[in-house]
């Protein structure tokens, strides 16, 4: 594959930033490129023009891609890298540090510059040269003597979360870093991550100056500020912390590591390496485009999150045997051959080292960018099939020279959560997890989960590690029904089932028991023996695994990582027989180094998914559980629950930002709800289906024809028009009625519903509509619009209630009878007399119940409807929303114009106007000081 820029120096020109590569031994330098300011366009340099400004720039070893926020773009690169492992002689990098350079202007990008050299002269005078990656001079010989340098680096054992979780005295997580600060939690992050004056303030300024404006800034001005660069510093936090400080993320200039072993591509490949990685694990894709657009393929580095860990050990070839006949101790005394009684220590470390082997183990876990992002707020599956919390991870064993001829084996498992539509709440240590959407909705996704990872590994092992009974026996059994009806659907299609082990690991492993994994060990066996392993010797594969166990629990964390160590241990003691040695032999051997290996991959999958280190780590690190970890255990799970409250909602939005599965609109949503969307279920898709559910089941009368649904947000309590909780519903025209549907998301059913006649349509009422005002997006005059149907009421309207979908949930509210003195154009809630409703069993079998209601002659109620946001951050702008207003004004307009009986002679009334539902005046007045603080504070602590 074509050769990647390995090392540049990147400094500000007049007109752009410059990106210099270095000189690889023996080559030329690429040509220079040349970012321009403001609109960030990439080329090349020619190579006549003289560029001045190279002595105040800054070396970088990568480039991870381009930030475009709003009209700002900021270039991210790597500062800092440390090798962490070889395959075949090729270096795997981690990143350690990353420099976020604007793209503003020539004076932003070089005092950003000035800061980052000189964080990197601070960082490189307190580190000795063999901890750092930073040379004093800018050359290609010198990155080729690091990288042999730091390959004696990786046997050195990193310090492990749960370790410094301990030696920090309860300095548990992310959350109690910034929370517990004593300068504040905005103000700590600044100086602990040195952020340049792109990313808050100016060099000259200080701190209580910039503090000021901000507590007195006028409302109104604030409303005019772009949302999404309101909250650029933030992002650019977030950003600087998740591809540095985190140590999450990995590249090889050289060796595809998005690839297990079985997957890797032709080595004389002349495709870029950013077309050979597998895009299920190239996370800076999104970022690297524009690089990629403008056809600069040797700095478009590809990085995978996961972790890569490597750990040599030796094995003895020839083991000594025990003695025959003597028991206890003396049996495991050694018979050493040639080697008597008096020989000394020297003569024995000879004799052991000419029958030793040295292997080298490798573990690289890759974490899937399908339905990316944290705990609670990316759970389950997405209508495509790919679940949250997703890591394929490879074992790799190895001589420790990679001898051509020598064999290379690689084992495979992956992990993935309950391939169910649920959630969980994050405001409880133990949340109930609801299931989500229909059984056949659950169904199609599911499907689509176990069609996708067979067609990518073969046959399917499961093993499911929830609980059989409490809470997560929900999902559990919903999991085991899914599959058995998955399984009768593959048997008529004659392809292999997929076999499925319900391991409730807590009840089987009750006490500290951990041991027990290995009955789940002794009913997978067979199984994963059929399964085998990738096995190559000089680059060719000559056995391939044909098939991988998936390991989920709730998380997909704690649990599963307990399990997938126990499985990998089995397969490489497989493996090690395979090469003649037998480890029940190699009695002094020890494994710690194999359980560290795993424990720090559990960590380090638990830090991206959870925020803190794996629970259970002490016995994965040594293989004893005690009350001490449980201790530790109770901090960590303290540390998840405050990350998952405080810190999480925007992580989760910066996440999906940076991999392109939304827009910056995700930030408005953000600093609306404080919290963004889940762009895994297409919302467009699910209101259509809406749509057409609620058209079957209401509109009964066949000889009706239906003319159009729409979905709008309604007052949660019927007949008013401002209320404290909306909801989306769904409105249905016909030639003859509509119909305002309350629908149920969770399980896709009609939970209610209204039928007006067109006759009984007085006037149409659309303009401006505005409920909340706490946010710029919320109090956007041109975009929060709505419509008001006034209708009288007859004595024939009927409301249905599905009782089979709301059972006893169904607010009481919406079978009110309005009170006389209400008008079509109040805003408060009015007085109600809730109406029966039947609780017997013959409501559930007749599924729809009919509630009579009285309603005073003459009385005149409302329908309101507020149009939904036409634009989002997954889906581009469409209709605007005062335009889908109008249309829809305009169709109801027309279909009661056509049913309505004229008089000769009488001109054609308009039912339509234009003008103000609420304004946005009325909406400040009626919005509560606790709102505001409420929503203050909620910013204070989120944003």
């Amino acid at each position: 594959m074509p050769g990647l820029v390995r090392k540049l120096l990147i400094f500000a020109a007049v007109d752009g930033l410059i990106l210099q590569p270095a000189a690889q031994k023996g080559q030329r330098p690429a040509p220079s490129t040349k970012i321009t300011y403001k609109d960030a366009h990439i080329g090349p340099i020619n190579e006549a023009q003289g560029v001045e400004g190279s002595a105040k720039g800054f070396e970088a070893f990568g480039i991870i891609g381009l930030l475009t926020v709003s009209k700002s773009s900021f270039l991210i690169s790597i500062t800092k890298r440390e090798q962490v492992a070889q395959v075949q002689g090729k270096p795997i990098y981690v990143i350690t540090g990353v420099a976020l350079t604007p793209l503003a202007s020539k004076a932003e990008a070089d005092d950003s510059i000035g800061r980052t050299k000189a964080g990197l002269l601070q960082s490189n005078e307190g580190h000795s040269l063999g901890e750092t990656d930073s040379e004093g001079e800018f050359s290609a010989n010198n990155d080729e003597v690091e990288d042999e340098a730091n390959t004696a680096n990786t046997e050195i054992p990193k310090t492990s979360v749960a370790e410094d979780v301990i030696s920090k005295k309860g300095g548990y997580g992310r959350f109690a870093q910034k929370w517990f600060s004593k300068k504040g939690w905005a103000v700590d992050q600044k100086k602990n991550l040195g952020l340049s004056v792109s990313e808050g303030e100016s060099e000259n300024e200080k701190p209580e100056k910039s503090e000021k404006p901000d507590q007195t800034t006028d409302i109104e001005k604030a409303e005019n500020v772009d949302i999404a660069a309101s909250m650029l510093p933030k992002l650019l936090r977030t950003s600087q912390v998740l591809f540095g400080a985190s140590r999450s993320y990995y590249f090889s200039y050289d060796h595809d590591i998005t690839r297990s072993l079985a997957g890797q591509r032709k080595t004389n490949s002349e495709l870029p390496l950013h077309k050979e990685v597998d895009p299920l694990f190239f996370w800076n894709r999104h970022l690297l485009l524009p690089f990629i657009d403008a056809g600069q393929a040797p700095l478009a580095l590809p990085i995978m999150q996961g972790f890569v860990g490597q750990r040599s050990f030796i094995m003895d070839n020839n083991p000594p045997k025990p003695i025959i006949g003597l028991v206890g101790i003396e049996k495991a005394s050694m018979e050493l051959n040639e080697i008597t009684t008096s020989s000394s220590d020297e003569q024995i470390s000879k004799a052991r080292a000419s029958t030793d082997k040295s292997f080298l183990l490798t573990l690289i876990s890759r974490r899937s960018v399908k339905r990316a992002g944290l705990r609670y707020l990316r759970r389950g599956v997405d209508e495509d099939g790919n679940t949250a919390n997703g890591v394929e991870t490879e074992q790799i064993l190895s001589d420790s020279t990679w001898a051509p001829l020598s064999k290379i084996h690689s084992f495979v498992q992956i992990r993935g959560s309950i391939p169910l539509f649920f959630s969980q709440s994050p405001y409880s240590f133990k949340p109930v997890p609801q299931v989500h959407h229909s059984a056949e909705t659950n169904y199609e996704a599911f499907k689509k989960h176990f069609d996708n990872i067979t067609d990518r590994y073969g046959a399917i092992q499961v093993a499911s590690l929830v609980e059989k009974h409490g809470p997560e026996a929900i999902v559990g059994g919903e999991y085991e029904k899914l599959m058995t009806l998955l399984n009768v659907s593959r048997a008529s299609e004659n392809k292999k089932s997929i076999g499925f082990e319900w391991f409730d690991f807590h009840a089987i492993c009750k006490g500290m028991k951990f041991e027990n994994v290995s009955l789940l060990m002794e009913i997978l066996g067979k199984k994963l023996d059929l399964f085998s392993d990738t096995v190559e010797v000089d680059g060719k594969v000559i056995s391939r695994q044909n098939g991988v166990l998936r390991t989920n629990c709730m998380d997909c964390l704690d649990r599963t990582n307990v399990v997938q160590s126990a499985v990998a241990k089995r397969a490489l003691e497989l493996q090690l027989k395979d090469e003649g040695l037998d480890v029940s032999l190699q009695v002094d051997q020890t494994q710690q180094w194999f359980n560290t290996l795993w424990a720090d991959n559990g960590d380090a999958i638990s830090k991206q998914y959870a925020s803190t280190a794996a629970l259970k780590g002490d016995f994965t690190r040594n293989r004893k559980r005690d009350y001490k970890g449980a201790l530790t255990d109770m901090g960590l799970s303290i540390s998840r629950f405050y990350s998952g409250i405080v810190n999480d909602y925007f992580s989760q939005a910066a996440i999906d930002f940076l991999l392109g599965n939304v827009s910056h609109l995700v930030f408005e949503d953000f600093e609306a709800n404080m919290m963004s969307g889940d762009p895994g279920v297409s919302m467009q898709k699910m209101r259509q289906q809406a749509i057409d559910v609620s058209q079957k089941l209401v509109v009964a009368d066949e000889s009706e024809e239906f003319i159009g649904g729409w979905t709008f947000l309604t007052p949660q309590v019927p007949n008013t028009i401002k209320t404290g909780i909306f909801e989306e519903s769904v409105l249905l025209l016909t030639d003859s009625a509509l119909y305002m549907c309350y629908f149920d998301w969770n399980i896709e059913k009609v939970s209610s519903f209204v039928r007006v006649g067109l006759n009984q349509v007085l006037a149409i009422k659309y303009g401006t509509y505005i409920t909340s005002t706490l946010s710029q997006a919320q109090a956007d005059e041109k975009r929060n619009v709505g419509l008001v149907v006034s209708y009288k009421a007859g004595s024939n309207d009927i409301i249905r209630v599905n009782t089979r979908s709301m059972a006893t949930e169904f607010p009481s509210s919406r079978l009110a009878v309005e009170d006389k003195s209400s008008t079509p154009t109040s805003t408060s809630t009015a007085n109600s007399v809730v109406a029966p409703i039947a609780t017997g069993f013959a409501n559930l079998l007749s599924g729809l119940q009919n509630q009579t209601v009285t309603e005073p002659k003459d009385a005149v109620k409302v329908l309101a409807f507020k149009a939904l946001p036409s634009r989002s951050a997954v889906s581009d702008e469409g209709v605007s929303e005062a335009e889908q207003v109008k249309n829809v004004c305009g169709e109801i307009e027309r279909m009661v114009e056509i049913g309505r009986i004229r008089m000769a002679g009488e001109d054609r009334r308009r039912i339509v106007e234009g003008g103000t539902i609420i304004s946005l005046a009325e909406a400040k007045k009626s919005t509560g000081l606790f709102d505001m603080l409420g929503h203050q504070v909620k910013k204070f602590v989120w944003a």
